[in-house]
């Protein structure tokens, strides 16, 4: 078991002279040991959206950094990568006559806007952070400095990676997966709105079958979307496990790090 230090008070019932005095106690508390140390987590911007069609809702803001404190009070080293998607998203404009590029470099800055939301919401609960950017936006982000990052990691900050990749055609599937090998994380953990991975779309079909574990080869094989091809390429010859989870329901982020059976493990 993990010990953690706390401090108890102790009061003496000697007096000493006409006043009772304190002694002080150095006790050992046994917690919970987390199974990972340095995670990635992976959210969507669709998932800032709350109940709402569009933007960020502060009250699912909110309750993210609740689940994030949670863990970081633990001692787990955390980056995060969010995506856009509640803003804007490269591949519909693209859809609709704009230039690819141009796309997904403002879906890049709508990564950037979630960051910093989040930014703001984790430091009000009283978190350190750090928002690094792969496109330089020195105003308000660092640049993404590999070394950088995993100092800041090894000093109990959180680590919010913003931009993607700094390239179009890439996702933030990838760059979550990218950052999370750099950075040296033990897992992806990538939050989404179903509790794991299924033979088919559960919001579809009330007969899907989820999936416990399941390995890279049969996530191919079954045609299964966890993530994108080139982002779940990586995480495999990387040999990075990947937990696909329920992000909404409260404190599934701690039983994942505590090593509890929640969601789906995708493994080698």
């Amino acid at each position: 078991m993990g010990l953690q230090k706390t401090e108890y008070v102790y009061i003496c019932n000697h007096q000493c002279g006409s006043q009772p005095y304190k002694r002080k106690l150095q006790l050992q508390k046994q917690t919970t040991p987390m199974k990972y140390k340095r995670i990635l987590l992976k959210l969507s911007g669709e998932a800032l959206m709350g109940d709402r069609q569009y933007g960020i809702d502060p009250k699912r803001l909110a309750e993210y950094a609740e689940e994030i404190k949670e863990i970081h009070d633990k001692g787990v080293e955390i980056a995060i990568v969010i995506g856009g998607g509640n803003i804007f998203r490269g591949v519909a404009g693209a859809s609709n006559g704009m230039d690819r590029v141009q796309g997904d470099y403002m879906g890049m800055l709508a990564t950037v806007i979630n960051g910093m939301a989040l930014q703001g919401a984790l430091e009000d609960k009283g978190m350190l952070t750090r928002l690094q950017t792969a496109l330089k936006i020195e105003a308000i982000a660092e640049p993404y400095i590999k070394r950088r990052a995993v100092r800041h990691l090894e000093k109990g900050r959180i680590v919010i990676f913003g931009a993607g990749t700094g390239n179009p055609y890439f996702t933030t599937d990838t760059a979550a997966v990218l950052r999370g090998i750099e950075v040296h994380a033990d897992v992806i953990l990538k939050g989404t709105r179903v509790d794991g991975v299924y033979d088919s779309d559960p919001e579809k079909n009330a007969n899907a079958v989820k999936f416990d574990t399941i390995t890279f080869d049969d996530v191919i094989k079954k045609g299964l979307n966890v993530m994108d091809t080139t982002a779940f390429t990586l995480s495999q010859e990387n040999e990075l496990p990947i937990v696909v989870f329920d992000m909404n329901k409260k404190g599934n982020l701690l039983k994942i790090c505590e090593g509890e059976n929640i969601g789906t493990v995708v493994k080698i």
